[in-house]
């Protein structure tokens, strides 16, 4: 989500006897952790508290999702927002426990909507009637842009539309 979860994660990987995998992104990143975070394999963190829909994101997506709970806590609309750092393992349990608090999830992230955050949160709780709402990008070929923000705007992968996906998420309640 940010180097301090990175610096983190980098630290455990040295110790973990097994294959590990670390996605980055190489653009700036906003600080969302403090320095007291502590790294769990698998373990999503609430980083803002809310009870109206969860949002389950990975990456920049985690500082874009803050924002919007944020935006939408003017609108009275109550957002809690969690860091997934690690999609495998990920603590099923925990995912249930976070989701059942609002019985409403939005999942966000620089991934194809197949395989990435939004399938194993959907994974987790395809026994529950809890709607959920992806936002990702469609499987389809990359993009090239001049910048990162222009790609993100190809993909929808925006403040505005994860405003959208947690209004329509609340209509599905």
């Amino acid at each position: 989500v940010d180097e301090i979860e990175t610096r983190a994660m980098v630290r455990f990987m040295t110790t973990y006897e097994g294959p590990v995998y670390i996605r980055l992104d190489r653009n700036d990143v906003p600080i969302v952790l403090d320095d007291a975070y502590q790294f769990e394999l698998g373990k999503p963190i609430l980083l803002a508290d809310g009870s109206d829909v969860t949002i389950f994101a990975t990456g920049f997506m985690v500082s874009l999702s803050l924002n919007v709970a944020t935006q939408l806590h003017t609108e009275n609309i109550s957002v809690q927002v969690v860091n997934v750092g690690t999609l495998k393992p990920m603590d099923e349990e925990a995912i249930k426990t976070l989701a059942g608090k609002t019985n409403a999830v939005v999942t966000v992230e620089e991934h194809n909507l197949r395989g990435g955050l939004g399938s194993a949160v959907a994974e987790a709780l395809m026994k529950t009637k809890i709607p959920i709402v992806p936002i990702g990008v469609e499987d389809r070929f990359g993009q090239s842009a001049h910048s990162y923000p222009e790609l993100l705007q190809e993909y929808g992968l925006t403040e505005e539309a994860i405003s959208r996906a947690v209004k329509e998420v609340l209509a599905l309640k």
